[in-house]
């Protein structure tokens, strides 16, 4: 069930109904748009009767058919924007925003030269694993809370946010502190507990696609991070499970105009993920662009033919530089922008 306020609502009148909604047992989230504040009542089983419809302020009220609320465009027609205290810098606005940085932190010295390269051609955010999944236990898990202090200090030299994948309560608890994003991976999309954990923390959460997961789980996944209380939530497509073999995955490029035409929530693509072949990832990101994405996430890596964690679909700096470049071509024709290149002194990190 979804309330809608009159346009010149005040405070004291929403919190009214929002009182008046909890008294009964529901939960309420307030979500403010730009022409009105919208109030999203979970918790209840089908329709119900609170007598709401003649309070001040209320303009009217509406059943929500869908299963997902929240992250429905019922609750809020115009897109939303996931802003980054501090900073001009946001996810979901015209500004394209682009997420670059190698699979993990596999050192200092490694992270840092990645860092610089993204810095240097436009990227705002960087990414880069402290905590790795992966298909074997043999493989390389990530550096833990020694990775996340790097990334904070890349963040404090460079300037750039992080952006962090999380693998369980523990790993989450430490990620909100050292980063400035919270990534819930594939593996994870609906890992209902953790999903519910990051709906708790203050900070903004990416949450990717899993593997198999239609657009409905997708959302239904997004609906239990916002239910918590977290509406700053950014979605990702990065590629599903097919019977295709000439790349890792099949990214689904289609799920970009069917989330917008549903929901409010800005949304990123992963090529490299999405393909898993290198050769791909320019290609597949001027795609993502221009079928409406809101941005990229790309693993880049000064080595990546020495990677210790997906190397074959991580592009060189050089070609992130390309990648840059053609998406300043693109971004306008589509009516946006992609920030500039930056002066970044170096760091000199052996």
């Amino acid at each position: 069930m979804l309330v809608v306020m009159d346009a010149h609502a005040t405070e004291d009148q929403v919190r009214a109904v929002c009182e008046k909604i909890e008294s009964v047992g529901l939960r309420t989230h307030a979500i403010p748009g730009a022409q009105r504040t919208a109030i999203g009542i979970t918790g209840n089983q089908g329709m119900v009767e609170i007598g709401l419809e003649d309070m001040p302020g209320v303009q009217e009220v509406i059943r929500v058919s869908k299963p997902y609320k929240l992250v429905s465009r019922d609750v809020k027609s115009e897109n939303t924007v996931v802003a980054f205290p501090g900073t001009d810098t946001t996810i979901g606005g015209t500004d394209l925003a682009v997420i670059a940085g190698p699979c993990a932190v596999e050192s200092r010295q490694q992270a840092f030269a990645a860092a610089e390269h993204v810095a240097k051609a436009g990227a705002r955010f960087f990414r880069g694993g402290a905590y790795k999944p992966r298909t074997s236990p043999y493989a390389f898990q990530g550096l833990g809370e020694e990775g996340l202090r790097i990334l904070a200090e890349i963040r404090e030299r460079l300037g750039l946010l992080i952006v962090t994948e999380a693998v369980d309560y523990e790993s989450l608890d430490l990620v909100e502190r050292y980063a400035d994003m919270i990534q819930i991976g594939a593996r994870n999309m609906q890992n209902f507990s953790l999903l519910k954990r990051a709906g708790k923390a203050r900070k903004p959460v990416l949450l990717k696609r899993g593997m198999s997961a239609t657009l409905e789980e997708f959302l239904m996944a997004a609906e239990y991070v916002m239910s918590e209380g977290n509406y700053q939530l950014v979605l990702c497509e990065r590629g599903v499970r097919t019977f295709a073999d000439h790349t890792r995955n099949t990214l689904d490029l289609s799920i970009v105009p069917a989330v917008h035409r549903l929901s409010h929530l800005p949304i990123l693509v992963d090529p490299s993920h999405g393909t898993g072949k290198r050769d791909k990832v320019i290609p597949l990101s001027r795609a993502a662009i221009a079928v409406g994405a809101d941005g990229l996430i790309v693993e880049v890596h000064p080595d990546p033919d020495r990677a210790l964690s997906d190397g074959p679909q991580s592009i060189y700096p050089e070609q992130f530089e390309e990648l840059m470049s053609e998406m300043r071509q693109i971004a306008p024709i589509v009516k946006r922008t992609v920030p500039q290149p930056v002066a970044v002194a170096a760091t000199n990190i052996r």
